[in-house]
């Protein structure tokens, strides 16, 4: 289990983990994509290249389907890697876990190595300290002993300043979100709070 660790989305976790992906893949690594999240953004769509994409599993969900990463799919196909966005995702009811980690522990346990992305407020140890420096009630965390079970966490780092362009130029929300986004949770104090947090 190998895991980037970052302080807020766009900070570049993902671009980070596909390109380590498509290094393995051109090393002759069996690599498959369980679940990659590009929400729309071009950069990171285009740093996917030819990475075999593991089709999503379609959940019915009250009426709408909804998609999720397919556990038993990539169980059957066994790459020797697979790359899992978004660990502390709660998955939609009907899965087999609740959470996406543990989806990741039954890869693990099956001896599917796992590349994952992960924000440092969704930390279950960190709640109280991230709500306390940013008022940020997170609601989907990750317990500890997850991460502790990776081989190697490697921190993604962005000045805040930097995030924020990141953020008005469109690559991390769509225009409509941007100005509510920067009046909240990507305020200067926040993110360099939670900067702050992950570097330690």
């Amino acid at each position: 289990l190998k895991v980037y660790l970052g302080m807020a989305a766009g900070v570049g976790k993902t671009v980070a983990m596909r390109r380590e992906a498509k290094r393995l893949c051109a090393e002759g690594v069996d690599v498959g994509c369980g679940l990659v999240e590009a929400h729309g953004r071009g950069d990171t769509l285009a740093e996917i290249g030819q990475l075999e994409l593991i089709p999503r599993r379609t959940i019915d969900y009250r009426g709408v389907p909804l998609q999720e990463m397919d556990l038993d799919a990539i169980l059957a196909r066994r790459p020797d890697l697979v790359l899992v966005d978004e660990l502390a995702h709660t998955n939609v009811l009907g899965s087999r876990h609740d959470k996406r980690y543990q989806d990741v522990e039954e890869l693990l346990d099956a001896g599917i190595s796992v590349i994952g992305a992960l924000n440092v407020q969704h930390l279950e140890s960190l709640h109280d300290v991230v709500l306390r420096e940013t008022g940020v009630d997170v609601r989907e965390r990750v317990p500890d002993r997850f991460l502790h079970r990776a081989d190697e966490i490697i921190i993604v780092d962005l000045a805040p300043g930097e995030l924020q362009k990141r953020l008005r130029e469109g690559k991390i929300y769509p225009p409509e979100k941007v100005e509510r986004a920067l009046q909240a949770f990507f305020r200067e104090d926040n993110l360099s709070a939670l900067r702050q947090i992950a570097l330690q």
